[in-house]
């Protein structure tokens, strides 16, 4: 079963305080130790939410995840920390102006007072410390700025990250109460829909110290400062080195054959 200090241990942080340093504290050691991964749905299994199954693959076994793996994993950690929070359905948008299916899990914690949004597990350029719901005020976090709009017409918040050619919202979401049955089906629509990316397509990611990295199929990007690098991933020794080394993630031979496959790489 979980255990806070395995849990602890594996994001490589000491037990956090029960305010919004903490929160921060939690949520970006995460992002940074456990990486965003779709490899389960792209070799045709859907992911397992139960506990169980989170603290074997994501602590033990020392693999990743996607957001209902991983912000599942981070509900267990909010709930032994004694951290008091709602959870959230969100529809990706992702420069849309409306969002899809509800199939984005992500939490509402309460702190110091005040309402954070909290996220470890959306595979994309999101925030990496907790968003005050404060009616839209821009939020800046190292070299990103992000904001919370509430949008009349859908009655839902928005989450946008400032482009240079203005607002770039990443989801959208209400507080609708969320249930067991909820999260599963979702997790099968993302796992096995032929219109979900997550089916189709390899994505990893992880945050570093310098900023990002993201595996999209066969290209390997670094967002570092502002700036933004890509490298092609050519063959079956690349794809291994940027999947144990860079992403920190632990797959069998089979498994990296089975991605290699996939990418036309054999």
């Amino acid at each position: 079963m979980f255990q806070i200090n395995d849990y602890l241990q594996r994001i490589g942080l000491n037990q956090p305080e029960l305010n919004v340093s903490g929160l921060a504290q939690l949520q970006q050691a995460q992002l940074r130790a456990i990486a965003f991964e779709n490899i389960n749905p792209l070799l045709g299994m859907v992911p397992k939410l139960e506990t169980p199954a989170l603290v074997e693959k994501l602590l033990i076994d020392r693999r990743g995840g996607y957001c209902f793996e991983l912000n599942g994993l981070l509900g267990l950690a909010l709930d032994e920390l004694g951290f008091t929070y709602q959870t959230i359905m969100a529809r990706v948008r992702m420069g849309r102006s409306e969002g899809g299916p509800r199939h984005h899990l992500a939490y509402l914690v309460a702190a110091e007072g005040e309402s954070w949004l909290v996220d470890a597990g959306f595979g994309g350029p999101s925030h990496f410390y907790p968003l005050q719901l404060d009616g839209g005020q821009a939020q800046q976090q190292g070299d990103d700025t992000f904001r919370l709009r509430y949008e009349a017409h859908s009655g839902e918040t928005v989450l946008e990250r400032r482009h240079k050619d203005g607002w770039f919202a990443l989801y959208s979401f209400d507080r609708a109460a969320v249930r067991r049955c909820d999260l599963e089906a979702a997790n099968v629509l993302c796992a096995t829909w032929e219109q979900s990316l997550l089916a189709k397509n390899l994505l990893m990611c992880r945050n570093t110290e310098f900023g990002r990295i993201q595996l999209y199929n066969n290209t390997f990007s670094e967002f570092r400062g502002g700036e933004h690098f890509n490298t092609a991933v050519e063959t079956p020794e690349q794809l291994e080195m940027r999947v144990r080394h860079d992403f920190g993630i632990a797959l069998t031979g089979a498994e990296l054959n089975g991605i290699a496959r996939h990418l036309g790489l054999i």
